[in-house]
């Protein structure tokens, strides 16, 4: 990167809450969000020179559009400011982030802020999933399939089991540890909740489709993330700040919609998704490292078979042997390798516009040595690979610590 972008702060809602019982709509959540992050990274809105807002679904679980307006209408001090709102399904968030890295790497702006909010207990868990499926190809795939993501990582599971085989105890033991984990996160959505002691048990964990079970998905969630992202500049002008994290590397990459594709184009390719690679890797090239600098990841596991995808292409283990990982316990917290200390998306919770934001902030909350009972020890480097739709989208960040 040829000039640096820093995390001044950063807030996250509680994923455990429903807005929509307590009578707080997106307005609500925007206002909570943009008040936490300001009020975190110690500036006004006043100091802000842009705002990008991550959101997905915003007018079909709420009917509200035009979302990149929606924090001047609730913030005053940010009336008149550069606004946009940017949607990539799931990697809606990570998207805003990209756009906000651009702008204050081109010397357009100094700072901006970044938040990702989404609101989805406005319908039933049947109907939000049919919502959540526009992020597919409609009319071209899964039709009449009424959960059509946890359909979409059965069929990725079972194109590792065709080409690699693949135990099912282990997509059991990647949510086992991303639950376990949410118990130690306070804003995790399930950390208060009754886990099975026995993931493998059917009536416990009744099947959802094929390979996955009811405990190997993120649920539906609502909940806002937000973070302050400087310049050098900014920092030059600000010499007392404290930033807590540096994005010292970025990836991003984008293919087509449907899943059939993605796969048939991987056949003779080690990688099931070798674009999700290729995105992880440039951030880490990026960022002048390689696996073995990154202290731990937060990836996308939408569901335990996106998360076990993960692993392979990070590097953590060899095409198709993920369950060496998950075996020695190296993806756990004191691990060679920690993966989602928070919780994930399966523990912690999937506010599908701020996952991105959220991964981000837990990144640097981790290389500043912020992440009380997730923090992983000694971090100094930290990634994040956050996917929208069935990996269509795929933005990988590697954020370092700031001198101390």
């Amino acid at each position: 990167m040829t000039s640096g972008v820093w995390v001044l702060g950063g807030y996250q809602s509680d994923f455990a809450r429903n807005l929509t019982r307590e009578g707080v709509g997106i307005d609500g959540l925007t206002t909570e969000v943009v008040e936490g992050t300001l009020a975190s990274a110690g500036i006004s809105g006043g100091e802000i020179g842009s705002v990008h807002v991550g959101n997905a679904f915003g007018q079909l679980f709420t009917g509200q559009g035009h979302l990149g307006a929606m924090p001047a209408t609730v913030d005053d001090s940010l009336w008149g400011t550069p606004s946009a709102r940017h949607e990539a399904a799931c990697a809606s968030g990570s998207i805003a982030i990209l756009a906000a890295m651009a702008e204050l790497a081109a010397g357009l702006y100094d700072s901006s802020l970044v938040i990702g909010v989404e609101v989805e207990k406005t319908q039933s868990s049947t109907d939000a999933a049919r919502t959540l499926g526009a992020a597919a190809w409609v009319g071209h795939e899964a039709e009449g399939v009424t959960h059509v993501w946890p359909h979409t990582f059965a069929r990725v599971a079972e194109e590792y089991a065709a080409r690699f085989g693949l135990d099912e105890a282990h997509l059991r033991a990647i949510s086992a540890v991303n639950l376990a984990a949410a118990k130690r996160n306070p804003k995790a959505q399930t950390r208060g909740w009754d886990v099975p002691a026995d993931l493998d048990d059917p009536a416990a964990n009744p099947v959802i489709d094929g390979p996955v079970r009811r405990f190997d998905c993120s649920q539906v969630t609502d909940g806002g993330a937000g973070v302050v992202l400087v310049s050098d500049r900014w920092l030059r002008n600000h010499p007392d700040a404290r930033p807590i994290a540096r994005i010292d590397g970025w990836g991003h990459t984008t293919v087509g919609l449907p899943l059939a594709p993605k796969l048939a184009r991987s056949a003779g390719n080690p990688y099931v998704m070798p674009h999700v690679r290729t995105a992880a890797l440039a951030a880490m090239e990026r960022a002048g490292t390689d696996l073995d600098g990154v202290d731990g990841f937060e990836v996308h596991d939408c569901f335990a078979p996106s998360e076990y995808l993960a692993i392979d292409h990070l590097g953590l283990t060899g095409p198709g042997e993920s369950w060496k990982a998950i075996e020695n316990g190296d993806i756990e917290l004191g691990g060679s390798f920690p993966i989602n200390p928070s919780g994930g998306l399966i523990g912690g919770g999937h506010p599908v516009g701020a996952t991105g934001v959220r991964m981000l902030l837990d990144a640097a909350l981790q290389v500043s040595d912020k992440a009380g009972e997730s923090q992983v020890e000694g971090a100094t480097r930290f990634g994040t690979l956050n996917i929208g739709g069935s990996t269509a989208t795929v933005v990988s960040l590697v954020v370092g610590a700031t001198p101390r």
